[in-house]
């Protein structure tokens, strides 16, 4: 083995420009795949961090106005759910599969004031699920509980940007103090995350709370509920075809009507995201892999090279006695220690790269409408999979090293001494 090894490496010292010209080959390649794998997880995960916000596994329905004449009426007629319809959402026919039944009221805008400090916002009735729903993640405080709803409290969640305007110092010290409408007054019991480009998200109450302060009608905004009975994409799309129709009808709008009454379902959302996502990765693998090609192909390419400058001397080992299976061993030993050598190379310098990636594009954002989107999130691969990348190419190395190296142990000693 220590022969083997001494005879590798002064071979490799012999010949600098060939072993220089393999080596960057295999470098750039799996150099190329970290890099392009990296950039390719950053996208995603900033894609997935700003659906976040608006995927969840649930089923909204909310009224609007209808896009074609049905049953008597014109077309443009607004849809106003009420709680009737929730009733009709918890009712035997759906109760196998629908699970916890939710609603939200309106929104009335109003103008807290606090201290001298003034801001806007609309205020809305939600029930204690809204947290989760809708994917809230509090900066401090609580959320709204059961009790508050049971008691009808004046009690209110703020946004963190409205809170921000109210006590500019301490947002923090807004929990626990009572601020003002015009007409009533709620105390602070939480304050919600949310970006600095929009003031006015909703602010929500108690639902009874709601009614009783802006709105005694049964009229509602939207009903969100879970599913607890479909498995596949194709199961929810159907029970989202039939629980819409027969809603439709209640409110007399046409069954292909997905205006008048438009229901977002979460989870073949949620399904849909999940298979666009492995559709991306999946592309970023084949373009990764066929930019590892390339590098293969170098590899082989150089190998056929080396193998046929080294005939005159394979030649004279078989002559003095050597095996082909050493010559093989000698071939294959210099390809593999060649691709592992510069594969992990590349690899080191592919996840320097992309860390520097993180800390430069990483780190900027583009405004998109009122939100602002960072660029790449994270954009780094895991160790496991760079390695696993650069085993592959090893053993790809491998393999474009034995095809010349079996042509070269199969020659006859007497053509080989022959060769220029």
């Amino acid at each position: 083995m220590r022969e083997l090894f001494h005879e590798i490496t002064s071979n490799l010292r012999n010949n600098k420009l060939r072993t220089a010209l393999t080596g960057f080959a295999v470098s750039w390649g799996i150099f190329l795949l970290i890099c392009l794998l990296g950039a390719g997880n950053g996208l995603m995960n900033s894609f997935l961090g700003n659906m976040e916000d608006f995927i969840s596994q649930t089923i909204t329905v909310e009224g609007w106005r209808t896009s074609k004449p049905y049953a008597g009426y014109q077309e443009g007629r607004y849809i106003q759910l009420d709680e009737a319809d929730v009733t009709f959402t918890e009712g035997p026919r759906w109760s196998p599969a629908v699970g916890n039944v939710t609603r939200q009221t309106g929104s009335t805008g109003v103008t807290f004031s606090l201290d001298g400090n003034t801001v806007a916002g609309q205020v809305s009735g939600v029930m204690a699920d809204y947290l989760e729903q809708n994917k809230l993640k509090m900066y401090a405080g609580r959320f709204l509980n059961p009790d508050d709803l049971k008691e009808r409290r004046k009690v209110i969640v703020l946004s963190l940007a409205q809170a921000k305007e109210l006590s500019p110092r301490n947002p923090d010290a807004l929990v626990g103090r009572w601020v003002n409408t015009g007409t009533v007054s709620f105390r602070v019991v939480g304050i919600y995350h949310t970006d600095e480009s929009n003031m006015y998200r909703i602010c929500p109450i108690p639902y009874p709370t709601y009614k009783v302060i802006y709105d005694r009608s049964d009229k509602i905004e939207s009903i969100t509920f879970t599913v607890d009975g479909p498995k596949t994409k194709e199961d929810y799309e159907a029970f989202e075809k039939d629980y819409g129709g027969a809603l439709r009808l209640r409110h007399e709008v046409a069954p292909d009507d997905r205006r008048g009454i438009w229901i977002r379902n979460g989870y073949t959302d949620n399904m849909e995201m999940n298979e666009a996502q492995r559709i991306i990765r999946t592309a970023l693998w084949i373009l990764g892999l066929l930019t590892l090609v390339s590098g293969i192909v170098g590899v082989s390419n150089i190998m056929l090279i080396a193998v046929k400058e080294r005939t005159h001397e394979f030649g004279i080992r078989k002559a003095i006695g050597a095996t082909p299976a050493e010559i093989l061993k000698l071939i294959i030993a210099e390809s593999v220690t060649i691709t592992a050598i510069f594969g992990y190379i590349g690899m080191f310098l592919g996840m320097i790269a992309c860390q520097i990636m993180d800390k430069t594009v990483g780190q900027r954002s583009v405004n998109i409408g009122m939100e602002e989107i960072r660029m790449l999130v994270n954009p780094t691969v895991g160790l496991d999979v760079a390695l696993e990348a650069t085993i592959l190419l090893i053993v790809a190395g491998t393999i474009a090293g034995a095809v010349p190296a079996w042509k070269a142990a199969r020659v006859k000693p007497i053509e080989a001494l022959r060769a220029e």
